[in-house]
């Protein structure tokens, strides 16, 4: 005899959320319905209704942001599932609220719905300082295009002479520009002496017409770039308080090539100090979609493309990625070296930030530091290999083969 089980599906919506409690007694299921609001007021209802019919545990669909507080009220109480939506998708043309509530309970019993990782409160704390500096730092990069435009259309050639416009040098020159000052020699001045750039080049590229409409916008910009760089400096502290007691497993990752203090923390935002709900490298891999993925049909497979995975992770890793590459001597610089020929330099950087992800789960979950082999060519077992394979092919060519090895020195 089955043990009976107790589950509640949730479908949510933002005014509203279908409920329907599914009993399991020997091979049937016994079904109840109920319709709730989404105010705070009505989730403690939910969540007291749900303890009196002896809900062990509720599944919910991953409804852009709207399960956020269903999942909120009840956490804690229940064992709870986030699900993917599609795989709880129904017929067309039979759509239906509370239908899909009670597919949902059907699918979660027999194990065919795709569940999402929903990490802890901590974690999600940690996940929304993270991606809220990434998304500032995206703005920033945004008012840096709009102000290049703009000094295109005083006829100012800064950014072609100066490597980083909102740099100190730059932010310099375009406050005073801001401030209304035009004398190209003066402008010059503001600039840094280690600037790779003549003084003479520098002051033919501040050379302009500016109207005063011009100054009104940069100075607008200026003060948007001004905002951003504090809020970028609060969360950075606010990021580096919260993370304190994992200050240990953020300074291991901050050693591998390619990332630093500020990837570290992103990346143990994701997937949490240890990479505890992980079991295995391959898994991660899996989940943040940086391992090929398979569509097989009659034996064969028609797409090795990866999933979307973690977006915020896949682009953290890319970028690393190309850091790791530029890191001379590095086992990834090595890697992506050996690969770039056969494969090009997109799916070469992307074989790295596999490699990263593998490495960077032992670090976390073995509690282990990185350490640096360098180049495969150098290793001793390669070279050997390398000398055996070398020695194969000379006495197939009909040579007699002696190894002497250099004297050292």
């Amino acid at each position: 005899m089955q043990e009976s089980r107790c589950i509640a599906g949730i479908d949510v919506h933002k005014k509203m959320l279908a409920v329907v409690v599914g009993r399991t007694h020997d091979r049937s299921l016994q079904l109840e319905r109920a319709k709730f609001g989404t105010t705070t007021e009505h989730l403690e209802l939910l969540s007291d209704w749900l303890e009196a019919h002896g809900v062990q545990e509720v599944v919910m669909e991953s409804t852009g942001q709207y399960h956020k507080p269903v999942w909120l009220q009840l956490e804690g109480r229940f064992q709870l599932h986030l699900a993917q939506a599609h795989s709880n998708r129904g017929p067309k043309g039979r759509k239906r609220d509370f239908a899909d509530a009670v597919r949902m309970v059907r699918r979660f019993l027999s194990d065919d719905l795709i569940l999402s990782y929903v990490p802890g409160m901590e974690q999600r704390l940690w996940r929304r300082l993270t991606r809220t500096k990434t998304s500032i730092g995206d703005q920033r990069k945004r008012v840096q295009c709009q102000v290049e435009g703009l000094l295109e259309e005083m006829m100012i050639k800064l950014s072609s002479v100066i490597s980083d416009l909102f740099g100190l040098s730059g932010l310099r020159i375009l406050a005073a520009i801001a401030a209304g000052e035009q004398d190209p020699v003066k402008l010059a001045a503001l600039g840094d002496d280690r600037l790779k750039v003549s003084k003479e080049a520098l002051q033919a590229a501040l050379k302009g017409k500016v109207q005063p409409e011009h100054r009104l916008l940069l100075g607008l910009y200026l003060e948007q770039v001004d905002l951003i760089d504090r809020q970028t400096a609060a969360l950075e502290r606010e990021i580096s308080a919260a993370m304190r007691p994992h200050a240990a497993a953020v300074e291991r990752l901050a050693e591998i090539p390619g990332l630093g203090i500020d990837s570290a923390q992103q990346i143990i935002a994701e997937i949490g100090p240890e990479a505890a709900t992980f079991p295995s490298a391959g898994q991660v891999a899996s989940w943040v979609g940086v391992c090929p993925g398979r569509e097989e049909s009659a034996g064969e497979s028609h797409s090795n493309r990866s999933p979307k995975g973690n977006r915020p992770m896949r682009r953290l890793l890319n970028q690393v990625a190309w850091a790791a590459v530029r890191t001379n001597g590095s086992s990834f610089q090595d890697l992506f070296r050996r690969l770039l020929v056969r494969k090009g330099p997109k799916l070469s950087i992307w074989a790295v930030a596999h490699r990263l992800l593998r490495v960077i789960w032992k670090v976390l979950h073995k509690k282990v530091s990185y350490i640096e082999h360098g180049p495969r060519s150098a290793h001793p077992k390669v070279i050997e290999k390398r000398k055996r394979a070398l020695v194969r092919q000379l006495r197939g060519l009909g040579y007699s083969v002696q190894i002497t090895p250099i004297p050292a020195g």
